[in-house]
């Protein structure tokens, strides 16, 4: 056996032992502090359970104590009647206690009784009783239950033996707490039998043996004897208490403590009802406010950090859901479709330009995409998609990027405390910055501080604020990567807008004459050279015209600029105004029409490298000399190799205008600022 076991065998045999042996004052002192700290310790215990299986020991523990207390109360009453001195404890509880009054003690002692047993074990007894007969009348259908769920697949056999098990000893345990509740029951009649046995026979051993007198000797045997009684009647209500929280807990999935705090306190606000009844009760009685404002007060402060918390737990269960939605969202083998999906703009900053976004902090970043796509809508008439903006730790502080469905077209960086100015052309050194170039246009600039942006602009600078600077850059790469923004079903709502203004146009071209994927391709064409599609009603009458005989989206194209000659001649000159251009030469002219091949797919041209490398070095030339002179270079060719020469120039001059002289009105002045041949 264990040193554990013999020390308890030997602890019952020593239980047993007192009854017979007689102790000595001192030890009875220390056995009887004892007895106390070991009722405040179940008690302790039986608080803190989660559930009565946890302190499956305490029937047998109840005997145990019960059976230590007795054992005490023979030995004080030994001590009591032989030496008329029950010990320091005893003397402490029958003087100081209830005063040395024994009639006070008596009282007191009876009070203790009927409380004990009156009350706490009879009410414990009747729980005990009948958790006990529900207990084992539910078994035959937890069984079946466990069973039916073993044989579902939920649980597993060795789940299910615990689970009987389990069952099994929860009969047993209330079993046998109906059977320990009468050893309380006994005890409370054994304490007071015993102080009966105590005064009796002390007054009668008092005067006959030790000499006393009869006050003398009522005075001494009764003071012990409640002091005895009360010793011993303490430790026993504590036990008592513990077994009605043990019989009474069987509903509880936490501590005691737990148990109190989430459901005695779980309405806060009636404890502002509860204080305002105490409050009225001190004013409009004769209790007075003294007494029962304080305790108001306490409960309205209890009342209100109560709910704040309440109110903070809500919060965090509100997020609590949407949370685990989202984590089983990537749990679930469909979250990787979301994966797959590319937003067709995005635009992501460093943490340093968050102000930007943030309109807590002034910014209005969030306003002016809402301008861009406005202004897109006008000027293309195009409906940019929604732009995703979010910031990304993996950007230096200060740089943004630009995404065209989700590739990196556009980048940049900006100092949110500094001004952007760009030069006129002639340099002032007292504008002193940080060189950089305009992320737009690729322009040389200066990054100033706020006390230079005066003097820049008075000489003459253009001065632009951060948020200015990356709007600008934004809107340019919408209308450069325009043509890849449109999409099919952004076609189809563009036509089926149309569809509510002129039905009879759209029915005559879609499906019969072209289909969305086409009206797109010839869309895109436009938009790639920055050619507005707002006006779709004259561009769906070109395609119902023409597109009854060619399918060839750059035919198409042709075709639908000719139509629009008014809104590209106004794109390019001022009214009243001439159009200055650059004038394809009729050898350049002639190679273009030479080298175009056809074939079966259509047609496309064909140049030698070398004889490329000229035009370009030509053209460039000529470029250069219009910028020179302040005018926007634009190229002239006949109808025929519009687009070839388009084809030819969109990769070294990818911003160059191509017109053809049918996309020119009659009436507009042009004027030819240089010639282009070979």
């Amino acid at each position: 056996m264990k040193l554990k076991d013999i020390s308890v065998l030997v602890m019952v045999i020593c239980v047993v032992m007192m009854m017979v042996i007689p102790l000595p004052t001192l030890l009875l002192d220390f056995l009887l502090i004892v007895n106390i700290s070991l009722a405040l310790t179940i008690l302790m215990v039986s608080m803190n359970t989660k559930e009565p299986l946890d302190f499956s020991i305490f029937p047998t523990l109840l005997l145990l104590t019960t059976l230590f207390r007795l054992s005490l109360n023979v030995s004080t009453t030994r001590s009591i009647l032989q030496d008329a001195d029950g010990g320091r404890v005893v003397r402490a509880f029958g003087e100081f206690v209830v005063g040395g009054s024994p009639v006070i003690g008596f009282v007191i002692f009876i009070i203790l009784v009927i409380i004990n047993f009156v009350v706490i074990t009879k009410g414990s007894e009747r729980v005990a009783e009948v958790a006990a007969r529900f207990t084992l009348d539910a078994m035959p259908g937890k069984q079946m239950s466990i069973d039916a769920d073993m044989n579902a697949g939920m649980i597993t056999e060795h789940e299910a033996r615990d689970r009987r098990k389990k069952i099994e000893r929860e009969a047993d345990f209330y079993g046998a707490m109906d059977g320990a509740s009468k050893f309380v029951k006994g005890d409370a009649i054994a304490g007071i039998i015993i102080l009966l046995i105590n005064v009796l026979g002390g007054f009668i051993i008092g005067m006959a043996i030790h000499g006393m007198g009869f006050a003398e000797a009522a005075t001494t045997f009764t003071l012990l004897s409640v002091g005895d009684g009360l010793v011993s009647s303490i430790p026993a209500l504590v036990i008592s208490t513990a077994t009605g929280i043990m019989v009474t807990r069987a509903g509880s999935d936490g501590n005691l403590g737990d148990d109190l705090s989430k459901q005695l306190l779980a309405y806060p606000k009636l404890l502002f009802v509860v204080a305002g009844t105490i409050a009225l009760l001190g004013i409009f009685t004769p209790i007075g406010p003294y007494s029962t404002i304080p305790v108001a007060g306490i409960l309205i402060f209890g009342g209100m950090r109560l709910q704040r918390q309440i109110d903070q737990r809500e919060e965090l269960a509100a997020q609590a859901p949407e949370e685990d939605a989202e984590i089983e969202q990537v749990k679930s083998p469909e979250s990787v479709l979301g994966l797959l999906h590319v937003d067709p703009i995005e635009f992501e900053f460093g943490y340093g330009l968050i102000p930007l976004a943030d309109t807590n902090q002034g910014g209005d970043l969030l306003d002016r995409v809402i301008m861009i796509r406005r202004q897109c809508a006008l000027e293309l008439g195009l409906v940019v998609p929604v732009i995703r903006i979010r910031d990304n730790i993996q950007l230096r502080p200060n740089q943004y990027m630009i995404k065209i469905k989700g590739n990196m077209v556009a980048g940049g960086e900006i100092l949110l405390d500094h001004y952007l100015a760009m030069s006129p052309g002639i340099e002032d050194d007292s504008v002193i910055g940080i060189d950089t170039i305009e992320p737009s246009f690729g322009l040389p600039a200066l990054w100033i501080s706020e006390d230079v942006r005066e003097r820049a602009e008075l000489a003459g600078y253009t001065v632009v604020d951060p948020p200015s600077v990356v709007a600008t850059h934004l809107s340019e790469i919408i209308k450069k990567y325009a043509h890849e923004l449109l999409s099919r079903q952004d076609t189809k709502s563009l036509i089926d807008n149309l569809k509510e203004q002129a039905p009879a146009l759209v029915e005559e071209v879609v499906p019969s004459i072209m289909s969305v994927g086409d009206i797109q391709k010839v869309l895109q064409k436009l938009l790639k050279e920055k050619i507005s599609i707002r006006n779709l009603h004259a561009i769906m009458e070109a395609l119902a015209d023409y597109g009854q005989y060619t399918k060839d989206p750059d035919l198409l194209t042709e075709y639908v600029r000719q139509s629009l000659s008014r809104q590209i001649t106004l794109q390019y000159a001022e009214p009243g105004q001439a159009l200055r251009v650059i004038t394809a030469g009729p050898s350049l002219e002639k190679t273009i029409s030479e080298c175009v091949q056809q074939t079966e797919q259509g047609s496309y041209l064909a140049m030698d490298p070398d004889l490329s490398q000229r035009i370009y070095q030509i053209l460039s030339e000529q470029v250069q000399r219009l910028m020179n002179m302040g005018h926007q270079p634009i190229l002239l060719t006949s109808p025929a190799i519009r687009m070839y020469t388009r084809q030819l120039l969109e990769r070294m001059f990818p911003d160059l205008p191509v017109l053809s002289y049918n996309e020119i009105e009659a009436d507009v002045e042009v004027q030819s600022l240089g010639v282009v041949n070979l």
